[in-house]
């Protein structure tokens, strides 16, 4: 009976500490992409794989700080965000490319996310959404 119940109190206490959402134990949260804009649903990258290798030094130089180096939303400078980057490996498998490319782009008002138009060229973002959809 002991041994059930310490079960029951220790899963409770994981479940709860689990349940938080707050984005201060990690990345932030994933969740169903917002809709792209009209400008830019229906892109689609350009690029081929063989894009990945270039965008992965794009990514290192421009968003691995935040980011992380696979993706995770773990970087040394995203961890003092709020709320904390995304982690661009869950997120790959639930956006498009247009979806990416959108927020790469513009960024994401509320968030430490910059817009990224202007700083990088069209092709330089198409190149680390190549290296995005290799990350797990």
């Amino acid at each position: 009976m002991k041994k059930i119940l310490c079960f029951v109190i220790l899963s409770s206490f994981l479940l709860t500490a689990c349940g938080e959402s707050d984005g201060s134990r990690g990345p932030e949260q994933i969740s169903t992409p917002a809709p792209v804009p009209e400008e830019y649903a229906g892109k689609t990258n350009p690029s081929g794989s063989d894009a990945a290798h270039e965008g992965a030094e794009i990514f290192r130089t421009n968003c691995e700080t935040c980011h992380g180096p696979q993706g995770h939303g773990d970087g040394p400078a995203g961890q003092a965000l709020d709320p904390r980057p995304k982690d661009l490996a869950a997120l790959q498998r639930l956006a498009s490319d247009d979806y990416l490319f959108w927020r790469i782009s513009t960024g994401k008002q509320g968030t430490s996310m910059v817009a990224w138009e202007g700083i990088l060229s069209e092709e330089q973002i198409w190149r680390v959404i190549s290296f995005i959809r290799t990350l797990k």
